[in-house]
Order: structure tokens, then C-alpha cells, then sequence
């Protein structure tokens, strides 16, 4: 496994202290709340989709195992411009798309709120070019439950 220091320190990824919307982030989070939640991701790899109260809205891809993430991706990637660069992002996505649209069901598990002041690091965005490596990167770090556990609650959550 690589290690998640080592990683968003890559050459391939840009280091930025702010986030923009229909870009692909890793960093390190530390939630408000981790004493009362069931389980969270300490390295969440997330596509921002709006700004919140205090931070921003984003979908988590580690909240679903590798086979729904690469199609819930793909799905997603029909909104992206027709000739995709490193610095292409997904403008089109907001919650009301994702929501309104039967096949984003995927988003449910994955949409979470962060807050600004929790993020532990730096964002290292991920080019869009690298999203399909990106998304098979086992670098999920969920506490208090396995990544299998929260796979299946994911598609529970998903098909409800």
C-alpha cells in the first residue's frame, strides 16, 4: 500500500490550499464529531461538489468498493468535457443533479459534509487524467468499522 504521506506529496498531484468544485482531492480529515460518528475516513478521496456552512460538500469514493466506485465514476464522467485534460474538472456537478438523477444513486454513501477547519493537510488535487488510477488506490483509512463493513452498509444506503 502506498503510504498517504508519500502520496500527497507526488509530483503528479497539485498541492493547494483551496478547493474548487468538480475537482478530485486527497487529504487528511479530522471530524468535529469522530467520538459520536459510527465511522469516517481519515484520508477521504473526494470530488468537491459545493461550498457548506464552514466547508464544503463533497462525494467520497471510498465510501463504495472498487467495482460500484469505477461505475458510479463512469457515470459521472458523461459530465465531463469531451477532451479531458489535467486540469479538466466536473462544473456540471451539483447535489441537485445527483440527487434528481436515478442513475447517481451511488452519490447517497458518498455525499458528506466537511469542514474546513477539520482538514489536516493540504488538498493534493488529482488531474482528471488520473481519476481511473486514483479511484483503485487502496488508501481508504476508515475508523471504527472495516472497509468491507462500510462497503455493504454503502449499497444499503445506496439501493434505499
Amino acid at each position: 500500500m502506498p503510504s498517504r504521506q508519500n502520496l500527497l506529496k507526488d509530483d503528479a498531484l497539485d498541492r493547494t490550499s483551496r478547493e474548487i468544485r468538480g475537482n478530485m482531492y486527497m487529504y487528511f480529515y479530522n471530524p468535529k464529531h469522530k467520538e459520536t460518528l459510527p465511522y469516517y475516513d481519515r484520508f477521504p478521496l473526494t470530488i468537491m461538489i459545493d461550498p457548506a456552512p464552514g466547508g464544503f460538500y463533497g462525494l467520497n469514493l471510498h465510501y463504495l468498493n472498487y467495482n460500484v466506485r469505477a461505475r458510479f465514476l463512469d457515470d459521472l464522467m458523461a459530465l465531463a468535457p469531451n477532451n479531458i485534460k489535467d486540469n479538466t474538472r466536473l462544473t456540471k456537478l451539483r447535489y441537485n443533479l445527483l440527487q434528481g438523477v436515478r442513475k447517481y444513486k451511488e452519490f447517497k454513501p458518498c455525499f458528506k459534509h466537511y469542514l474546513g477547519n477539520h482538514v489536516a493537510s493540504r488538498f493534493s488535487r488529482v488531474p482528471m487524467t488520473d481519476w481511473e488510477i486514483a479511484i483503485f488506490l487502496p488508501i481508504e483509512q476508515f475508523k471504527k468499522k472495516s472497509k468491507t463493513a462500510i462497503w455493504q452498509e454503502s449499497l444499503k444506503i445506496a439501493r434505499s
